[in-house]
């Protein structure tokens, strides 16, 4: 089993499952096609969701079961995802357990599997292509106590949901934000007015690599009164705006879109880029703000894996320890609004959450905010209640 990509006449893609004779496999098919059709999802979310089925399936496959009979044996898929060994070698697919031996996949991994697999048993149990038995064996009912505050019946009423039956406990980490350090470095490892914009772009504004890579020009708006644009929004700021016909495949996660302030810093970088950009011949039309300027086709819009090799080869030439990734980026902007005092609901929209719940990662200080609000508690030296 694996995934595959698939093109439409329409130029539009995504992702689904073959077999090992190449055959499509109907109900991965059908629900990734109404993922990102009937959904509209990425074509990235069909990619990542197609990798995980495609190993459900060459789960089922290996150990002799339908893709029904699998769902009946959900646990043992979950230790197989933990502890077989990718595609490599003579015992690939083997199972190694026993007193020390480690997983190979995290539980944050495993989760992923799991989501994109019930999703898509739970539409072929709605398309009747699968029991409705199916469907009480993944999930149970259970109350909304666990779920963050703004997730929960706004009246203070409980209420009820279906809970997934099969997940592991992830720990609690820190979320993999960039440090200051670390983006003032790569900003000085970037050879180019192009470069420093994009890591700014992700590092002071939190787009993610896709919507850096979807900006059209008309979406940029630097004037301190934009309403001769058609705007009415106040200062520089620019609009993520979804598209489909990107030739780049960049995507705009959110379907809402939205706008985000830039301050002087970005502002001052962009008018450096656009005197950059005019004096490379070929890339002063494209109605794209990011394209090519010095490899590939001159004037096409950068890819977002542009983006990833981008930061790989600067975070080289700064000589971080480890690489930081586009993501890491954006999640130093969510983490420094929270730092500077912005609310919850004004990170959510700021990053293009689509509700608040996913903007709670940043809420969770690291150790360098606990170490500040203890030293910052006066002592009773301070206040005079101990004495010499």
């Amino acid at each position: 089993m694996r995934a595959f990509p698939v093109s439409l006449p329409s130029g539009q893609r995504y992702w689904t499952v073959l077999d090992e004779d190449l055959q499509v496999i109907g109900v991965a098919d059908e629900y990734l096609r109404h993922l990102r059709f009937g959904r509209d999802a990425a074509e990235s979310t069909t990619k990542a969701y197609a990798h995980s089925i495609a190993l459900f399936l060459r789960w089922c496959a290996r150990s002799g079961r339908s893709w029904q009979a699998g769902v009946e044996r959900f646990a043992l898929f979950m230790t197989w995802l933990a502890h077989a060994r990718p595609p490599a070698g003579d015992d690939a697919g083997a199972v190694i357990v026993g007193p020390g031996a480690a997983a190979v996949r995290c539980p944050s991994r495993i989760n992923g599997v799991l989501t994109a697999v019930r999703g898509m048993v739970v539409h072929a149990v709605a398309t009747g292509h699968g029991p409705a038995g199916l469907v009480s064996m993944l999930y149970e009912v259970a109350d909304d106590r666990d779920l963050p505050v703004g997730a929960r019946d706004e009246d203070g009423r409980m209420a009820w949901r279906m809970r997934a039956r099969h997940r592991l406990r992830e720990p609690d980490t820190a979320v993999g934000r960039a440090t200051d350090e670390q983006i003032v470095a790569l900003l000085r490892a970037c050879r180019s007015a192009r470069d420093r914009l994009i890591v700014l772009l992700m590092a002071r504004a939190g787009l993610r690599r896709g919507e850096v890579c979807g900006l059209r020009r008309g979406d940029v708006h630097l004037l301190v009164d934009s309403r001769r644009l058609g705007c009415d929004v106040e200062r520089a700021h620019l609009h993520v705006v979804r598209r489909d016909d990107n030739p780049n495949g960049a995507w705009a996660k959110s379907r809402r879109e939205r706008v985000v302030p830039l301050d002087f810093l970005v502002v001052q970088v962009f008018d450096v880029y656009e005197f950059e950009r005019m004096r490379v011949t070929g890339a002063a039309h494209s109605d794209f703000v990011f394209v090519n300027l010095f490899r590939g086709r001159i004037g096409a819009p950068m890819r977002p894996d542009a983006i990833a090799e981008l930061m790989a080869s600067a975070s080289r030439r700064a000589e971080l320890a480890a690489p930081v990734r586009p993501h890491q980026l954006r999640h130093a902007f969510g983490s420094n609004a929270v730092d500077a005092g912005a609310g919850i609901d004004v990170v959510a929209d700021l990053m293009g959450h689509a509700g608040v719940a996913s903007s709670q990662v940043y809420l969770h200080p690291d150790s360098s905010r606990l170490r500040a609000a203890v030293d910052a508690v006066p002592s009773p030296r301070e206040l005079g209640a101990v004495r010499r």
